[in-house]
């Protein structure tokens, strides 16, 4: 499932292949990716603009046309964009092509069809769709951190994996920072000390931005990503066995000895 640092790389495709170019054509495959909008409507909307900086909130992209609509695209759980060629044979789940000027094509490609494109006329409406999400993880500062954990009583994963607190963790992230910060992800994100809750933070800062400049949650073999999947997965800090469990229907993967039950 596409997290933040998926999100980031889909940012940097958007912007090198077509920052600044005009939007040509808008090809749309498979309308079950639309939502609130026609095919026909966002062809009208967007062919001759050009896009602009995009920008990524969380796990959601927005393709910026300067005085324009915004496109703004989530990935759900198989989603990707793609830059090509419009001679490019088109794939079996190539949902919504941008022909941009330069011999250029986006490409939105998704098997799963869980999420897909919305379009916002003005920053009104960006914000209508946005509301419900909490501050993005890799802008988040320590101080307001520290702040919405302490006033959560659930599972400190499923807290962090939580949209509405924090924008951008999924579950792959979450696992992996707190095997980095040694915290157990049953424990209570409200019982947390102060010094807990500085150390997850510095902990998720530096795993995001690891993440962030590979374009993707890395299988490192010294990271519990690159074992968890693993027939019999051990810990690449100490060597022990990984537990699993299920919490909130996803798959939890942490070292008993590493993360200690001590909340």
């Amino acid at each position: 499932m596409p997290e933040l640092p998926d999100v980031e790389g889909f940012r940097r495709v958007l912007q090198s292949c077509a920052k600044g170019r005009v939007i040509q054509r808008v090809d749309v495959r498979d309308a079950g990716v639309l939502h609130g909008v026609s095919a026909r409507r966002l062809r009208h909307a967007l062919e001759g603009r050009r896009f602009t900086e995009p920008e990524r909130h969380g796990k959601w992209l927005l393709a910026h046309t300067g005085e324009g609509p915004t496109l703004m695209l989530h990935f759900g759980m198989t989603g990707q964009l793609v830059c090509g060629r419009p001679a490019d044979a088109a794939e079996a789940h190539d949902r919504v092509l941008f022909t941009v000027s330069g011999d250029r094509q986006l490409r939105y490609r998704d098997q799963r069809k869980l999420q897909g494109l919305w379009l916002a006329d003005d920053d009104c409406a960006v914000a209508r769709l946005l509301v419900r999400l909490g501050p993005d993880a890799m802008a988040v500062d320590l101080k307001e951190f520290e702040a919405v954990l302490s006033s959560r009583r659930g599972r400190v994963k499923t807290v962090l994996t939580d949209q509405s607190v924090l924008a951008g963790l999924g579950n792959l992230l979450a696992d992996e920072i707190l095997w980095h910060a040694r915290l157990r992800p049953t424990g209570r994100a409200s019982d947390l000390t102060g010094a807990e809750r500085r150390r997850l933070y510095t902990h998720m800062r530096r795993t995001l931005r690891s993440a962030v400049a590979a374009g993707c949650v890395p299988r490192r073999d010294s990271w519990l990503t690159g074992h968890r999947d693993d027939l019999f997965p051990t810990c690449p800090r100490c060597g022990d066995l990984l537990c699993r469990s299920r919490m909130a229907g996803r798959t939890t993967v942490w070292c008993p000895q590493c993360q200690p039950d001590g909340l």
